[in-house]
This record gives structure tokens, C-alpha cells and sequence, in this order.
């Protein structure tokens, strides 16, 4: 596995707690899950996994409460099946009639530099080899190309990304030491119908989170 760094930022963010049930709170850093959504938005492939590694928090941890409109409802998967079996369907939503308030505490003016590692499943594709994603993944990096825009935990707030070459040339993370308590790692997609989100207990050490690897005993279902 090779590893890569990449320095995401944007004015706003918001990595959700799930622990909150109606407004949106959001964790003081971003999370493993959100850092590893980001790599896959620039590349992602059925032979290829991202494993995030380090989070190192380079801008003062600052909040902002915002309240905003949301559509309070998703569309039925009846009715996406329905018109897929006959070709025809409601399928919209009328924001007007469907629309709430909701408020919630984010983060601003984040900027993060993520360290992950590229793993190939050769399995996947027997007839490439890890040197062919990479090169892929750092073609698109550099030029700013991506499958679909990064964002930081909402897709309304989007990431500006630039990858990093030399990440030990860069300035140092934000001095800052303190318990972050229970936060989400990923999800565990055993069983694809049903994912179960699974936790670590992080740790902000000099500006910067270790992320234990998902088999290890620190990830906890």
C-alpha cells in the first residue's frame, strides 16, 4: 500500500454526530469516514480501498450556528420501484409543501491534511497492479479532477483539495491536545442491508488524530 496526503478545506463543515436526533451537531474534527469519502470522490474503483491514517487539523477549531431550510422527506422507494417496473412514476418532491427548519452548530473555516493508504485487491483485477491506480489517483490529484465534488460531511459544503508531495515540507498542525470522546470510524458493510456504524475513542494529540485500523481492537461495533 502506498500511502497519500491531501490538504481538504472549505468555509464551512459539518460531520454530523449521529447521537443527535433532529438538529445537525457536529463533531470538533472530521471524520475518518468523511476524509476517506473525499479520496474516493477523486478516485474510486471496485479494486481499490482507501484507509485513512491521520487527521492533522491545521486551522483553530472555531463553530458557527446556521439554521437552515431542509426538505424533511426522501423519496419513496416504492414509488422508484414502481417506475422502474412500469416505466412511470411520481418520483418528485414540491420543496414548498415538504420543507422544515432546522438549526445547527458546524464548524468554519476548516482546513485538514489527511494521510491515507491505497490498498490494491489484485483479486479484483488480476490483469493490473497497484502501480496503474496509483498513477490514476495522482494524474487526477494534481490536476484538481475529480468523479464528484469532495465535500466536508454536507454535500452543500464543498472541499477545495490539493495533494501534497511533501507533506514533512508543510507547516504543522494546530498545538492543540484533548479527548474528542466516541467518534464515528465507518460503517461496517457486512451485511449491505443493514450497515452498522462502528466507533474509536479519538484523540487529538498536537493537532493531529491516529486512526486505528478497522480490525483493530480500538474500533468498536
Amino acid at each position: 500500500m502506498k500511502t497519500y496526503c491531501m490538504e481538504l478545506s472549505g468555509p464551512y463543515a459539518c460531520f454530523t454526530r449521529p447521537e443527535m436526533k433532529v438538529e445537525r451537531v457536529s463533531y470538533d474534527v472530521m471524520t475518518p469516514s468523511a476524509a476517506r469519502a473525499c479520496f474516493e470522490a477523486i478516485l474510486w474503483k471496485p479494486a481499490i480501498r482507501w484507509h485513512v491514517r491521520r487527521i492533522e487539523v491545521l486551522n483553530p477549531i472555531r463553530w458557527i450556528n446556521l439554521r437552515r431550510n431542509e426538505v424533511a422527506s426522501v423519496v419513496s422507494t416504492r414509488n422508484v420501484e414502481t417506475a422502474m417496473k412500469t416505466g412511470k412514476g411520481d418520483l418528485g418532491l414540491y420543496i414548498e409543501d415538504d420543507r422544515q427548519q432546522r438549526a445547527g452548530l458546524f464548524l468554519r473555516d476548516v482546513a485538514y491534511r489527511v494521510h491515507a493508504d491505497l490498498e490494491f485487491l489484485n483479486e479484483r483485477d488480476p490483469a493490473a497492479n497497484s502501480a496503474k491506480y496509483e498513477q490514476m489517483f495522482e494524474r487526477r490529484a494534481s490536476k484538481g479532477q475529480c468523479v464528484n465534488q469532495p465535500y466536508l460531511g454536507c454535500r452543500e459544503f464543498a472541499a477545495a483539495f490539493r495533494l501534497i508531495e511533501q507533506p514533512e515540507s508543510e507547516p504543522q498542525p494546530i498545538a492543540e491536545t484533548r479527548e474528542l470522546g466516541f467518534m464515528l470510524h465507518d460503517l461496517d458493510f457486512s451485511n449491505a442491508s443493514d450497515p452498522q456504524p462502528r466507533f474509536f475513542r479519538a484523540q487529538l494529540s498536537q493537532g493531529a488524530v491516529a486512526v486505528p485500523r478497522w480490525d483493530s481492537q480500538e474500533v468498536r461495533g
